[in-house]
């Protein structure tokens, strides 16, 4: 008897959530089915919590207590997604003193603005390649709802060599850099590969990152070297598999990027040097590349103003930046999967937007541009069945443009409404 009067109970309980659950009615002008690039002309949406619960065709009628939103003039797509941005920093000239000179709290309080900015931008989910570890507590209180802000996939910590583009201690003093070590992010030979991974998983990270080249904005000579071995990858990555984590490689220089595909990388971050070879393998293995072209034209236009980088870097972004845009268009035209990346933290917070532009230029359609941004990206992340298309059943992730950026892609820049899981964050 008691067992049946708490399954009574808890059929009520159930009811009167489903009862509370808030419902909204969206009236779409256009919907952008980035699934099948089809326009969908005045449909509804219609949220239930926080999932799309259906989308009909035409405007339904709103019934007494749902909520309304009027983006009758508006073109509807998915949230925006960006599968490489740095949330914990922004590039400044003294950024590299920033290192000596700000606590933690500092650090995470400046993550949260980064983080409002980046979701005003119409970004609804993003993957945090690479800090010290406050991208982690920032997911954790994104998700707690305790700060506004993008759902976050991060990495944490990057792994590195020795010396290599993201060692932290780097153009530092023995006596300020501490030890280089697994445990910060430091990895030499296949042993401490996989123990730098385990420290990962350990402190909460989502996916693995490596620097599998030199980099540009590291204090260091290399910019484009090859920095992991064979035995030293395959040992990141299937531990990383073997953990659930999918991995991602910053890399510029072919040789790098080759080694790293050959190992079962899932994503090439940047590519700037990328050869034919090593387009055909990745289309061969299903290697995603991330091109982030925001990020090269922000370093190649800095590096020209006087003591904005140090002197070590800016050769590195003068020679680099400019050519990731033209890299990415080849690769495009080759057929390699394109997920969408700007390397935000490099270039500004907030202005994601613009590499819709700088892909449109590189001679990807807008459509596809949009697509990258939504499903593509969302397989990249794994979360297909959650998020990246406007379908029923899947999260309420909606955003909304006025005009068309399928013929002015510029629109991008200026998001005018922010829906994520259910809740609307901006609205004109």
């Amino acid at each position: 008897m008691k067992n049946i009067f708490i399954i009574i109970l808890f059929s009520l309980a159930c009811i009167v959530n489903a009862q509370d659950e808030k419902v909204t009615y969206i009236h779409c002008g256009t919907i952008l089915d980035v699934e099948e690039l089809k326009e969908l002309e005045e449909y509804t949406i219609i949220v239930e919590g926080n999932k799309i619960k259906s989308v009909e065709k035409g405007f339904e009628k709103v019934p007494a207590g749902a909520e309304y939103i009027d983006l009758s003039e508006y073109t509807v797509m998915p949230g925006l997604m960006d599968a490489h941005v740095h949330l914990e920093s922004e590039s400044n000239p003294k950024k590299y003193l920033e290192r000596f000179t700000l606590e933690d709290a500092d650090v995470a309080f400046r993550a949260a603005e980064y983080a409002e900015r980046t979701l005003m931008g119409g970004f609804t989910f993003v993957r945090d390649l690479g800090g010290s570890g406050v991208n982690i507590s920032l997911r954790n209180a994104i998700n707690s709802g305790w700060v506004d802000g993008p759902r976050i996939l991060t990495a944490g910590k990057s792994i590195a060599t020795t010396g290599g583009h993201a060692d932290p201690t780097n153009g530092m003093k023995r006596r300020f850099s501490g030890d280089a070590t697994p445990m910060n992010g430091v990895a030499d030979g296949p042993y401490q590969a996989r123990e730098a991974v385990r420290f990962r998983y350990k402190n909460g990270a989502d996916v693995i990152k490596i620097t599998a080249t030199g980099g540009v904005l590291s204090v260091a000579k290399d910019g484009q070297g090859p920095q992991f071995k064979a035995d030293e990858l395959e040992a990141i990555i299937t531990t990383a598999n073997e953990y659930g984590m999918t991995t991602a490689a910053h890399a510029h220089g072919a040789e790098g990027m080759k080694r790293a595909v050959e190992a079962g990388i899932t994503s090439i971050e940047h590519g700037t040097l990328m050869t034919e070879e090593v387009m055909d393998l990745m289309i061969e293995k299903g290697t995603y590349l991330v091109p982030t072209i925001s990020a090269g034209k922000f370093v190649a236009e800095k590096a020209k103003i006087d003591g904005y980088f140090p002197e070590l870097v800016v050769p590195k972004a003068l020679e680099i930046g400019p050519k990731i845009q033209d890299t990415f268009g080849k690769a495009y035209n080759k057929g390699v999967k394109i997920a969408f990346g700007t390397d935000a933290g490099v270039s500004p917070h907030g202005e994601n937007g613009k590499e819709f532009i700088y892909m449109v230029e590189g001679g990807m359609p807008a459509f596809e541009a949009i697509r990258a941004a939504t499903l593509t990206t969302a397989q990249l992340f794994e979360v297909e069945d959650q998020v990246g298309m406007i379908k029923e059943g899947l999260l309420a992730d909606i955003v909304a443009v006025k005009g068309n950026p399928l013929t002015d892609i510029e629109i991008m820049t200026d998001v005018s409404f922010v829906m994520k899981d259910g809740k609307i964050y901006k609205s004109e």
